[in-house]
């Protein structure tokens, strides 16, 4: 894994042992779409109030349920699961970063979701979905004034992880998929395509318009899904400082095609991080016992990698870089 230069590490220590002592806030509710069903949303950040064990999803989390917001001009991460997943996959981040001053708010994608599969590759909706949430975040939730909109942040992961790039102003290329999957029709996205919108396979639909938010400030991508349908000229307008995060071992979304392709392709270097003897679902929230009762495979690591103690580095890295990129005056 990359190394952060002495001055990050020292500011990452800190973080981490400030967080000990902080209270985090959160709230669970569901905000409209203009084009869609409500989309379910989790709120975390920082407050004064007294936490207690609540349970979010199969996860269970020290959380003070609808407690009143500690701060001003703070600054707001939104995130973005991968494939299957819900707003709650990355509790653990989530509750580093609001630990350290943020807020934190994530979306469950309407039709990719664990309860729901049929939209699962309409993945030009991903953006729009968490442009409706930054919009909701700074214009309708109840404490807005506390955030600052100039310091807003993305972390994503999987078709997540493409799905910040996407929102961040990157322009994917779908007429890639047919080929990449030719010559690749194992590969888990491209299996997903086959049974869910063969037609995508030779077809890419006329109406598809990519949606970007121009407040995103930094971007964290995490094993970002169709990494190679973007190419250099579809990264030319992802100008924000990013990082990017691979799995050494990923066989849902293997090197050199997605993480990798990013990583080449983008107008500047990112910051880069391949974690040694991960998988790809590592980058998960560790599992509660509940959990992997109901998805073993989620929550299965390869021998001797341990979630746990890479999570704990893997949030002190993605919130010293959130406070680097948006903690400034």
């Amino acid at each position: 894994m990359t190394r952060f230069s002495g001055l990050a590490a020292f500011l990452a220590s800190l973080l981490s042992a400030a967080a000990a002592h902080a209270a985090v806030g959160f709230q669970h509710f569901t905000i409209p779409d203009p084009k869609g069903p409500p989309l379910e949303v989790g709120v975390w950040y920082p407050t004064d109030a007294a936490a207690g064990p609540t349970a979010v999803e199969l996860f269970r989390e020290p959380l003070a349920n609808d407690a009143p917001v500690k701060g001003a001009r703070l600054p707001l991460v939104v995130i973005s699961h991968g494939n299957g997943g819900s707003y709650a996959g990355h509790i653990d981040t989530a509750v580093a970063l609001a630990e350290a001053g943020f807020v934190a708010a994530s979306v469950t994608h309407t039709g990719d979701n664990w309860r729901d599969q049929s939209g699962a590759t309409r993945i030009w909706e991903r953006p729009r979905h968490l442009k409706v949430l930054t919009d909701y975040m700074l214009g309708a939730w109840r404490d807005h004034d506390r955030i600052d909109p100039e310091k807003v942040g993305a972390f994503g992961f999987s078709a997540g992880g493409f799905t910040v790039l996407a929102a961040a102003g990157g322009e994917p290329d779908l007429s890639k998929v047919g080929e990449h999957c030719q010559a690749h029709p194992d590969f888990f996205d491209c299996r997903l395509v086959k049974r869910l919108s063969p037609e995508l396979l030779g077809h890419v639909p006329g109406d598809v318009a990519w949606t970007h938010d121009a407040r995103i400030k930094a971007v964290v991508s995490a094993a970002p899904a169709l990494g190679y349908a973007f190419g250099k000229q579809g990264l030319a307008d992802v100008r924000q400082p990013l990082q990017l995060w691979r799995a050494e071992n990923d066989q849902v979304l293997p090197h050199p095609f997605y993480a990798e392709a990013v990583r080449v392709d983008l107008p500047s270097p990112p910051e880069t991080h391949v974690v040694a003897g991960a998988g790809h679902y590592d980058f998960l929230a560790p599992c509660s016992a509940a959990l992997a009762k109901v998805n073993a495979m989620i929550c299965a690591s390869a021998p001797g990698f341990d979630r746990v103690a890479f999570h704990q580095a893997f949030d002190r890295d993605v919130v010293a870089f959130f406070v680097r990129t948006l903690s400034k005056p």
